[in-house]
């Protein structure tokens, strides 16, 4: 399976919330299930974690550590070794969703939004990427820009001798598929993020969670600049 690049959305002030809350009033929130109601909707047309499932991870990661239980979360974030990690999960958990696809095929969906060649890597996580796709995609409907995307896709097959025809290639159908859901779900997400005034962190399996995010959202730059 390829990388993942993933965009996630973030309910900053039930973030802001945990994070000046004391270390054991969060820990107890999470482990007797009571904190639940206090995060944010999820979205219809994005994908999650389930409650239960990042209430786990995020008590697993706080019982493997030995910090001052009085004081606040973030205070406890900012002395551990690992507390982006920490930040990150809590960040998941404040997330009404994320899109997440195949950064291999990120390369098309943010080429075809910017109207322009996504060379390298990198520049699939920075602001300006970001900033530009938000920007380009405003006020496209999901429709033209799920053509889109099938249309600059199919090019790129024939550019390669492959085939268009599926008749001839059983996986044209379903990727045909998976292009158009990715793309449709990209302007959902982008729609959410207006109406919810939500933060948007990008970041890729295996990277560090200090590198995840960009300007005032990056979590490093986010975890010290809080009150």
């Amino acid at each position: 399976m390829g990388i993942d690049l993933v965009a996630l959305l973030v309910d900053e002030p039930s973030l802001v919330d945990v994070l000046q809350t004391p270390w054991h009033i969060v820990f107890n929130g999470f482990e007797d299930g009571s904190i639940r109601s206090k995060r944010v909707a999820k979205d219809a047309n994005l994908h999650r974690m389930f409650d239960i499932d990042i209430e786990s991870e995020i008590l697993d990661w706080m019982e493997s550590k030995q910090v001052d239980v009085q004081k606040s979360v973030q205070e406890n974030l900012l002395i551990v070794d690992d507390g982006c990690d920490g930040l990150r999960l809590l960040m998941m958990w404040a997330s009404p969703g994320f899109w997440e696809v195949w950064e291999g095929r990120a390369f098309i969906y943010l080429g075809v939004a910017c109207n322009q060649e996504i060379e390298q890597v990198d520049d699939l996580y920075t602001e300006v990427t970001w900033n530009a796709v938000e920007q380009k995609l405003a006020g496209v409907s999901k429709k033209e820009f799920g053509e889109r995307v099938i249309m600059d896709w199919l090019k790129r097959r024939e550019a390669l001798g492959e085939t268009i025809d599926e008749t001839k290639d059983p996986k044209i159908l379903p990727t045909f598929d998976a292009h158009t859901r990715a793309a449709e779900t990209l302007i959902e997400m982008f729609e959410a993020k207006t109406e919810g005034h939500f933060g948007l962190v990008v970041g890729r399996d295996h990277l560090p969670s200090s590198e995840w995010g960009f300007g005032p959202m990056n979590l490093a730059i986010f975890l010290n600049s809080q009150p």
